[in-house]
């Protein structure tokens, strides 16, 4: 059976395209790929990319000079995780603190790996994880 490669796109759904855009450039530092009055698309890591979706902007089929792209949308908090280096765990603290973002959660998991959890603008559960979260990472 043929496989897939990996994950390449992560979708959010949020009110406020700038806001979402400041934050995760800003706190992360990520990489704006593309934008409009629709969506975000911000690379992650050089592999993937986190798609900020403007809330109920996406409910009807989009058509492109190459092909429609299919109605989606998201409601509620969502969720999205972030991989990141054990020795690089207590910076990622540091770094939340500057910004004034409370951490709302850690777990210590079976595997050794420690989560991060904490609240995007939009209320989005955000995790910052180490290796040993998943048997794969």
């Amino acid at each position: 059976m043929t496989k897939v490669k990996g994950l390449l796109e992560t979708p959010l759904y949020v009110h406020d395209l700038d806001r979402s855009e400041q934050f995760y450039t800003g706190v992360f530092g990520l990489e704006v790929l593309f934008e409009d009055d629709r969506l975000r698309a911000l690379g992650v890591g050089g592999k993937q990319v986190l798609l900020l979706f403007r809330a109920g902007g996406s409910t009807l089929p989009l058509s492109t000079p190459g092909g429609t792209i299919p109605d989606h949308d998201g409601h509620g908090p969502l969720h999205v995780a972030f991989s990141i280096g054990t020795e690089d765990l207590q910076d990622w603290e540091n770094r939340l603190s500057r910004h004034n973002i409370a951490i709302e959660s850690r777990v210590r998991w079976p595997r050794g790996g420690t989560s991060i959890y904490f609240r995007d603008p939009d209320n989005n559960s955000v995790e910052l994880a180490t290796p040993g979260t998943w048997s794969i990472y």
